[in-house]
């Protein structure tokens, strides 16, 4: 009998996830440093390198060098694939592992799937895993097909066939990176309705979410889907209607936008329902974000804090959050005690969590932001506006940005890294963590009710 004897060393669920991204993000740093990844031969500084692959995996988009200009075809075939691991997440990329070598999913791990899709039930998870799959392969290749009619007569076949699916990826994915190179993310193609509308689909399809998205697969009928995405559905057709007409409003009379003569008229409503979507999570754009007026800036942080919704693509503290919320401020102000969504009540452990993701997404982006403006605010150009801006961006994994990302120092960089890192797993990780102590608390002591005055 051996003197030492094995321990188990139990991790939870979340700490795997979090370990899981982590894990992608180091190993997609050390490829992006090598020689090979770069266009010149030369390395990429590891912080660089693993600013990059943290704005891939955590789908955001925020770049400190040009992708298509400074990396070669590997660095850009490494940035893509960190994308669609990050998009479909650790677990679903583990599990689709395990099934093609036939290995048995055990409990353990299927706890970690249910933790990583945000499932309430352990039934069938290998199978909607699989159909994620299945979906995700088939829009993706749906959207480069239709983006392959505009990219191939430009580019030629193999170039236009790898744009076409490059782009589909990091469209579906809501991550915004994109091969113009300087020309400015989607810009020169504003008045191309064909890629407009199909990277439009495409954000939308990824923010939606993977259940969902099974959901109407499966029922093919807005009354028989459940609860959750037609609250899904209701509240992403709001925000993309309102936002249009807004930023429409916003941006009419400035030229350096909407007003510009020399946009065809009919492009201009596609463009102000393209910014609309995009702040969402998604980060392209086909208008400069620095020339955007300050309530249309100020409109897109918003956005950008609520983003997609669960189990999506997408980052941000999520649609289903803020509308709890708001229906609980409708609830209190009506007098009534349950929050009622339609005809059905939502639980209070729900709401808890929703309130504690919010001012907890808030007070992070405070921090960081505070904190980027003592490391910048000296140097030219680095407004409230811009950095309060690119704060909004990293932590909602949008990857939008006034243009100042590459001027930052190095500790600026760590600060937007965590803030990314935090925006794609942190909201998720608070959420699973408060429900496993609501669900583990079995007290049965509870004090005096005191009254206290407030607002």
């Amino acid at each position: 009998m051996g003197l030492i004897q094995k321990k188990d060393i139990k991790i939870a669920p979340v700490q795997v996830l979090v370990l899981g991204f982590f894990s992608i993000i180091f190993l997609g740093a050390i490829l992006l440093t090598l020689p090979i990844a770069s266009r010149t031969g030369e390395s990429l500084n590891f912080l660089d390198a693993l600013f990059t692959s943290t704005s891939a995996v955590c789908v955001t988009g925020l770049v400190v060098v040009d992708t298509v200009t400074f990396f070669s075809l590997f660095g850009q075939i490494v940035i893509v694939t960190l994308i669609q691991a990050g998009g479909l997440g650790f677990m679903t990329l583990a599990t689709l592992l395990f099934l093609l070598i036939g290995k048995r999913i055990s409990l353990k791990e299927r706890l970690i799937i249910q933790e990583s899709l945000n499932e309430s039930s352990l039934q069938g998870l290998v199978r909607l895993v699989r159909n994620v799959t299945i979906a995700t392969v088939t829009i993706e290749t749906a959207g480069a097909m239709l983006l392959m009619t505009r990219f191939i007569p430009v580019y030629g076949v193999g170039k236009g066939i790898y744009y076409s699916f490059f782009h589909a990826i990091s469209a579906f994915c809501n991550a915004g990176f994109d091969l113009m190179g300087q020309a400015g993310s989607l810009t020169g193609y504003r008045s191309d309705i064909i890629v407009s509308v199909t990277i439009m689909m495409l954000i939308v399809l990824g923010g939606l979410g993977f259940q969902v998205l099974v959901d109407i697969y499966r029922k093919r009928s807005l009354h028989k889907l459940r609860f959750h995405s037609k609250l899904v559905l209701f509240a992403t057709t709001f925000l993309i209607l309102f936002g249009a007409i807004a930023f429409y409003i916003m941006e009419i009379g400035n030229i350096n936008t909407l007003g510009d003569p020399n946009i065809p008229e009919y492009a201009k409503p596609f463009m102000a329902l393209f910014q609309s979507i995009t702040p969402r999570t998604a980060g392209f754009a086909t208008m400069d974000q620095n020339q955007l007026t300050s309530g249309s800036k100020f409109l897109a942080m918003i956005y950008m804090f609520i983003g997609a919704n669960s189990a999506s693509t997408g980052g941000g503290v999520k649609t289903t959050t803020i509308a709890v919320i708001l229906f609980m401020v409708v609830s209190v102000i009506r007098g009534k005690q349950d929050i009622n969504i339609g005809k059905r009540r939502i639980s209070h452990d729900i709401l808890f969590r929703a309130i504690t993701i919010v001012f907890i997404s808030a007070l992070i982006i405070i921090m960081v932001a505070m904190a980027i403006m003592s490391f910048e605010g000296h140097k030219a150009g680095m407004t409230f506006e811009r950095i309060l801006f690119e704060t909004f961006s990293a932590f909602g994994t949008v990857g939008l940005s006034t243009g100042i990302t590459s001027s930052l120092s190095g500790a600026s960089k760590l600060c937007l890294i965590m803030t990314m890192f935090a925006g794609r797993v942190g909201p998720l990780t608070i959420t699973l963590a408060i429900a496993n102590k609501l669900a583990n608390d079995r007290t049965k002591i509870r004090y005096p009710e005191e009254k206290i005055m407030v607002g």
